[in-house]
């Protein structure tokens, strides 16, 4: 039986510049990129070098410890630039594209799709399996265990976030071909969540085969973690995977082709966006070029990779992140306020009471990249706990990660969580701690420790 969850803690944070539910354009540039940083626990190796050949769908670099998961070219072209950082760690594969190359092709059977060892194989063969995320520490899944479960979420309650209902409507066949075949790779269930109310439900054929629930609340009522944490916990010793539901479309587009084509629809966001709406683009597109045309200014702003509370920056270097299916622009902080916290604050966006902003609460702003202050003493507010629906003490366990305290850690429950699932207790703390990072730190040492 289908159940509506109500998520009561968290907070919708609303910004200007939502985009409009109308696709104006595609954008197809000559610059593509793969982000080795995009994935986590991987140390990666490269096929080919710079000035190679590679066609859509061939590899190009490869997990050095999980050789079978390899990370493909979304487009036919050239190998133009491998950028590297400190000790030479690869931070991203620059792909010039080409049509000479041509694409790899898959002969995918009936049988096939039957068959979860045979679609395991495709999916390791073809560049899909990166899709596959696992969860205790938010990995690309691990081939050799089987999950307990599979969630998706069908919606996504981050700030500007793009209305899912609007782009998959059109991805029908393709969604229920992706879930059809993720069904068959784990003997527990998939669990489909959406929105109260939402229209994407209908697309859903053979609607018995999954475990379908309703959420209602605010962020983070959309993301994985909370899902999971109000529906079946994760335990020690249990592996779940999240895809989402973004990727579907990309995921049943293969298995219906034997062609992969990470072809999404991208929301394009912000403050310092002149016409905030969709456009259609290839994952890892350059964005340099066509971002010129489309914001207010191109200089003192901040463009992101995703969105505020989670995004990367990619104001040096503009590539859509493999995952991301919104680009946000805002503008940069670099202004010093003088007694800024003596103001009455009517257009600061914050959680704090102490601003006048608070008397308006369906007002929109406009917020820069100003921290409004240091790191300060790391003290027990009880903020984490007014952001965080999720049954744990989000504060004690970040306490736990920074002691380096493993068995605290696990009781705490560090095996339920991911750094997305800390973005608002970031935002809400008074003393400025780089919260997802430290999560990240911790999901390391765990996976060092337990391997």
């Amino acid at each position: 039986m289908d159940k509506t969850i109500r998520i009561r803690k968290g907070v919708d944070i609303d910004i200007k510049g939502k985009a409009q539910s109308i696709v104006i354009a595609d954008h197809n540039p000559e610059l593509f990129s793969l982000k080795p940083t995009d994935f986590f626990g991987l140390v990666p190796k490269l096929n080919h070098k710079e000035g190679e050949k590679i066609k859509q769908g061939e590899a190009v670099f490869f997990d050095k410890y999980r050789p079978e998961i390899v990370f493909v070219s979304p487009v036919s072209g050239v190998i133009s630039k491998v950028v590297r950082g400190d000790k030479r760690k690869m931070l991203e594969i620059i792909i010039e594209k080409s049509d000479e190359s041509g694409k790899v092709e898959f002969n995918i059977s009936n049988d096939d799709l039957k068959d979860a060892e045979a679609i395991k194989k495709l999916f390791l063969q073809s560049g899909i399996w990166p899709y596959l995320q696992q969860r205790p520490y938010g990995i690309v899944a691990n081939p050799e265990i089987k999950p307990r479960d599979i969630f998706i979420s069908m919606f996504d309650s981050a700030p500007l976030a793009p209305d899912f209902d609007f782009i998959l409507n059109s991805s029908k066949e393709e969604i229920n071909l992706a879930l059809k075949t993720l069904k068959l790779l784990t003997d527990g269930d998939v669990y489909l969540s959406f929105k109260k109310d939402s229209r994407l439900v209908d697309l859903i054929e053979n609607k018995e085969n999954y475990k379908i629930n309703y959420f209602s609340g605010p962020h983070p009522a959309g993301l994985h973690g909370t899902q999971i944490n109000k529906i079946k916990p994760i335990n020690k010793g249990e592996v779940v995977w999240t895809v989402n539901a973004t990727d579907l479309p990309i995921i049943g587009g293969f298995l219906s082709t034997g062609v992969y084509n990470p072809e999404r629809i991208v929301a394009l966001t912000g403050s310092e966006v002149k016409e905030p709406a969709y456009y259609k683009t290839i994952v890892g597109a350059d964005l340099s070029q066509f971002l010129k045309s489309k914001l207010k200014t191109d200089e003192n702003v901040r463009v992101i990779s995703g969105n505020v509370l989670t995004g990367s920056n990619i104001s040096h270097s503009r590539f859509l992140g493999f995952f991301d299916n919104m680009i946000t622009v805002i503008p940069e902080g670099n202004k010093h306020e003088l007694f800024g916290w003596a103001l009455p604050g009517f257009n600061k966006l914050s959680l704090s009471t102490t601003f006048m902003s608070k008397l308006f609460p369906r007002k929109k702003f406009a917020p820069d990249t100003n921290l409004h202050g240091g790191v300060r003493a790391y003290v027990v507010t009880g903020q984490y706990e007014e952001v965080c629906p999720m049954d744990l003490y989000p504060q004690l366990l970040i306490k736990a990660i920074l002691a380096e305290d493993i068995d605290k850690m696990e009781q705490m429950g560090i095996y339920e969580i991911i750094e997305e699932d800390f973005a608002l207790c970031e935002f809400a703390c008074t003393s400025k701690i780089d919260v997802q990072e430290i999560v990240r730190t911790g999901l390391n040492l765990m996976i060092k420790e337990m391997s």
